[in-house]
């Protein structure tokens, strides 16, 4: 009984009503900042969730004025179709490709995290627009409007 507890513990994705929180760095070509996630589990291999960001330091561009808020923080709706014991991975590795719909862009994403004891892991995901709002996106527009890299810790917020 202790073992199944155990075990239980540090599923990387557990299916149904599962609750994974993500908190990490953002790293982007024009900016780094701070990314967060929470992605709940619809079934056995899918999961919704919502994705905010924020740009701590970022890129200047000469005659432009700093970005505002606005331009630093970014919003999204997840999905994720969470493979790992689709492909027979460990329980406590999932790896999720997935779309979003955010304030800047449609975009996809594909991540992996990989679960230690008592709900704690590691996770990393790169993030890439599909489609832009904005085609001609300059300057500061183009800030969570393009390509970046995630990397942070995950906790199981669960039952």
């Amino acid at each position: 009984m202790a073992c199944t507890q155990a075990n239980a513990q540090s599923d990387a994705y557990k299916g149904k009503d599962d609750l994974r929180f993500q908190v990490g760095a953002s790293l982007q070509k024009w900016g780094t900042g701070i990314v967060t996630t929470l992605d709940y589990g619809l079934g056995q291999s899918f999961s919704i969730g919502a994705q905010a960001g924020y740009l701590l330091g970022v890129k200047s561009f000469d005659g432009i004025e700093k970005p505002g808020f606005g331009d630093r923080f970014d919003l999204k709706a997840r999905f994720n179709a969470n493979l790992g014991s689709v492909i027979g991975l460990p329980a406590n590795v999932d790896l999720y490709p997935g779309l979003n719909l955010g304030l800047k862009n449609f975009g996809a994403h594909v991540g992996g995290r990989v679960f230690f004891d008592k709900g704690f892991g590691l996770f990393t995901e790169a993030q890439f627009p599909i489609a832009k709002y904005n085609d001609d996106a300059i300057g500061y527009e183009r800030l969570n409007n393009q390509f970046s890299f995630n990397i942070g810790v995950a906790f199981d917020l669960g039952k």
